[in-house]
């Protein structure tokens, strides 16, 4: 059996249940399509080939994407050996399901480009470090840039924590499903996401601080101006930025764009 590589953050899931209950969280088809990211030894692999037309999993690991075919002949399964972050996902048929455990540092990579891809998938099922997930799906009071970059294009639900014990070798920490259910439409324009992102950005740019001082810097502003601007929108420039929603990110924006 191939080891687990610590420099991929590889760590292996073999429990059966919990394996099944993140395929059924999926809510997978006999018609669907699934992308399966860093499938490793191929144990969930067999759990989506089970329920899907195809499954498509994208392994870096060369050594791990050459003996995932042979586990399991005569089925769908297509295993391409690239890193995900390249891989074109126009290849895939429109409302493909996505199906993931994957290492800590490139979950919010991975989130940013499904949700922002021309071709979205339906669902996005990712197993991460439970602390991340926590905050992907954070409500105002714990918001931060990766909970209003994930939230702005899904709708993002907890599922499952998964103790540390039963992976191998343990992590440090627990892992927790996640679920992102993209939205048909993202709730900021394709024209205004370049400014959405610059606000938000410079609203989180010293969290520590009221979004009085963090928008005058981050948007090169006096703090006067800054604190009209925020009483236009409806926000009280005493918050923090964690405190606002998407709402409120929305409106400000809109509130930007029109002095610029």
């Amino acid at each position: 059996m191939v080891g687990p590589k610590k420099s991929l953050g590889q760590h292996w899931l073999k429990d059966r249940d919990i394996l099944a209950k993140i395929a059924d969280d999926a809510n997978i088809s006999a018609d669907d399509t699934v992308l399966e990211i860093g499938p490793g030894l191929g144990t969930l692999t067999s759990e989506l080939l089970r329920r899907s037309k195809k499954v498509v999993a994208v392994e870096l690991d060369a050594e791990l994407a050459a003996k995932l075919p042979g586990q399991f002949p005569g089925t769908s399964l297509e295993v391409v050996n690239q890193d995900i972050l390249s891989f074109d996902l126009t290849r895939l048929p429109e409302q493909y399901v996505v199906v993931a455990n994957v290492p800590y540092y490139i979950t919010s990579k991975i989130i940013q480009l499904l949700t922002t891809a021309v071709n979205k998938p339906r669902v996005i099922v990712l197993l991460i470090q439970k602390e991340v997930a926590v905050r992907v799906a954070a409500k105002p009071g714990n918001m931060s840039i990766l909970a209003v970059s994930a939230q702005i294009y899904a709708q993002v639900e907890l599922s499952d924590v998964v103790p540390a014990k039963f992976f191998t070798p343990p992590p440090k920490v627990d892992s927790q499903v996640v679920v992102l259910k993209t939205r048909p439409k993202a709730l900021v324009a394709t024209e205004d996401e370049k400014l959405f992102f610059r606000v938000v950005k410079a609203g989180f740019s010293a969290k520590r601080k009221k979004l009085r001082s963090s928008i005058s810097s981050g948007l090169h502003l006096t703090k006067p101006e800054a604190e009209k601007l925020l009483i236009e929108a409806g926000i009280d420039p005493d918050d923090r930025a964690e405190q606002l929603s998407l709402e409120n990110w929305l409106r400000l924006t809109a509130t930007v764009a029109r002095t610029e």
